[in-house]
């Protein structure tokens, strides 16, 4: 698998896109461009962050915001409420649990529920 080809694929901003499964878990591929992904956090499960191409500001509460730039990578531990955007397009690839909900508890108009998230 080509990830630009998949990346290509993709049109629309804050929708993330399964390319595969590890055991229990989604590699997903999304772009990001704006700020539109609600303050939100995932109770029970970490989540990995990799920046494929852009710059990726993250926010995680009660810390210093910071950009992770391409090649990098974050994790943020399970409870820790976070939020990212980007001012110009941003391409990442996320590995989550397979029960990890898309924004968290929050609901708003970028969720996106697993069977949706599923190339089609």
């Amino acid at each position: 698998m080509n990830l630009k080809d998949k990346l290509n694929e993709i049109q629309d901003y804050f929708s993330p896109r399964i390319i595969g499964e590890v055991n229990d878990v989604f590699v997903k591929l999304a772009k990001i461009k704006g700020d539109k992904i609600p303050w939100h956090n995932h109770k029970l499960e970490d989540e990995l962050f990799y920046v494929i191409e852009g710059e990726l500001l993250f926010e995680l509460e009660g810390e210093n915001p910071f950009y992770l730039k391409q090649g990098e990578l974050f994790i943020v531990p399970k409870g820790v409420n976070h939020k990212v955007s980007a001012t110009e397009e941003c391409s990442i690839l996320l590995i989550e649990n397979k029960t990890t909900a898309h924004t968290g508890d929050v609901q708003s108009e970028v969720t996106k529920s697993v069977e949706e998230q599923y190339f089609k």
